[in-house]
Parts: C-alpha cells; structure tokens; sequence
C-alpha cells in the first residue's frame, strides 16, 4: 500500500503552535497554582464573612434578650409590690368583715337596744383606733 504523504506545516507555524501550547499549559498551570495557594485565604475569607453575618445576627439578639431581661426584672419587682397590696387588702376585708359581722349580731340580738348597738360600734371604733 502507498501512504499519501502528510503534508507539513512551515517550521515558522509549527514553532508558533509550539509556543503557545507551552505559554497556555503555563497559564494553566499558574492558575492553578495560584488557586492551591490561596486556597487558605479563600477559607479565611469565607470564615470572616461567615463571622460578620453571624454577628450581624446575633447583635441585635442580644440586645433584645437585654431589654427583655430588663423587663422581667421589672415586671417581678411590681408583682412584688401588687401581692404586698393584695395581702394587705385582704387582711383589711377581714378585719371589715369581722366587724360587720359583730355589728350584725349586735342588731339582731333579743335584747337589742340602740344603747348597746351603739356600745359595739364605739367599741369597734376603738379597735380601729388602737391598730
């Protein structure tokens, strides 16, 4: 069998593909050089962005649990005070009813007089006083 022959580039394009196979495998391969050595940049910038989105959230929670704290703290000390008010108001319905109830008997006594009625109320009066 006869081979045709190949036919052959000039030497002056052969040198010129020559050349920038060499020039684009450098390339290549400084790109990828560059991007192994940067690889931990990279990371570290992915970390702060990461650090300063984190922050960004969790500021302003923080701030809010504060004021909320504040207001706990607050809402406790006003209970505080309000179940102070209602145990001395309920001592108070008590100490009324206690008196109403002696006043009820005194009226509704057999032997009622407006004397003694009066006697009670005076007497009740006194206790009053004397707390």
């Amino acid at each position: 069998m006869i081979s045709a022959p190949t036919p052959e580039a000039p030497h002056w394009v052969q040198v010129l593909l020559s050349l920038l196979g060499v020039l684009g495998g450098t390339t290549g391969l400084a790109a990828i050089a560059t991007v192994v050595a940067q690889r931990g940049k990279f990371k570290a910038d992915a970390a702060d962005t990461l650090t300063e989105a984190a922050l960004t959230l969790v500021q302003p929670l923080q701030m809010r649990i504060t004021e909320l704290e504040n207001e706990a703290l607050n809402a406790r000390s006003e209970l505080g005070l309000l179940r102070e008010q209602v145990n001395q108001l309920q001592f108070l319905v008590r100490v009324l009813s206690r008196t109403l109830d002696r006043w009820r008997t005194a009226v509704h006594a057999p032997d009622a007089t407006l004397r003694k009625i009066r006697s009670v109320v005076a007497e009740s009066e006194r206790l009053a006083e004397d707390r």
